[in-house]
């Protein structure tokens, strides 16, 4: 049976190399660990469905991207069509998490005429003894950039799921607020195809011009 979707959200996955991209990322999509990891080249990509609520399923397009400089041309062009993004730092690497800052404002430059709602993620938290970003300074800065915190371990598989639920549970309901609109020409959000359902009028005009099932 052909799985249905009400909403498409494009994810984008931000942040120094070696934070940990894709392996949290894998340990999302794939249930699994990769013990070793080679360095993304450009852009990689995922998908998967999440029900948010009962009967509510919303599929995901996740763009991992590669924290090098030399391929951060391609990363800036993955922006404007992604409507969330998780913001990675590696817990025991401070200097990765003094560069949120530079992630924000490039990711901000390039995302105009839309928004990009984040989630920000002090990775590897498993390896505690290592930390070098305490949970409060991380959670302090999340709160300047208006920014939920999470810590999590693609390892230990800890807080995985809740990063990608919250930060989609937050997307719907600006989209079901009418505070983020299907746009024509913008992929960061879609309609999918569910019968004999009415959500609102905007989505019945919206949905009614393509079927992405």
């Amino acid at each position: 049976m052909e799985t249905i979707w009400l909403y498409q959200f494009r994810l984008i996955v931000i942040g120094d190399s070696t934070v940990g991209k894709s392996c949290l990322i894998r340990r999302f999509t794939e249930g699994r660990f990769a013990q070793v990891s080679d360095p993304t080249v450009g852009v990689d990509f995922f998908s998967r469905l999440v029900e948010i609520e009962p009967g509510k399923r919303i599929k995901l397009q996740i763009w991992d991207t590669a924290g090098q400089e030399r391929f951060r041309s391609i990363t800036r062009a993955y922006y404007r069509n992604s409507v969330g993004g998780l913001l990675l730092f590696d817990i025991t690497n401070r200097r990765s998490f003094q560069n949120v800052h530079n992630w924000l404002e490039e990711a901000q430059s390039h995302v105009q005429p839309h928004n990009i709602v984040f989630l920000l993620v002090g990775h590897k938290c498993d390896l505690e003894a290592q930390r070098q970003v305490t949970q409060q300074e991380a959670e302090k800065m999340a709160g300047v950039y208006g920014m939920r915190y999470v810590e999590t371990s693609a390892r230990e598989s800890i807080n995985v799921e809740k990063a990608f639920v919250d930060l989609t549970r937050d997307i719907f309901e600006l989209v079901r607020n009418g505070d983020i609109k299907i746009q024509d020409g913008w992929e960061g959000v879609k309609s999918g195809f569910v019968p004999n359902t009415v959500h609102s009028s905007e989505e019945v005009t919206k949905g009614s011009r393509q079927c992405f099932c």
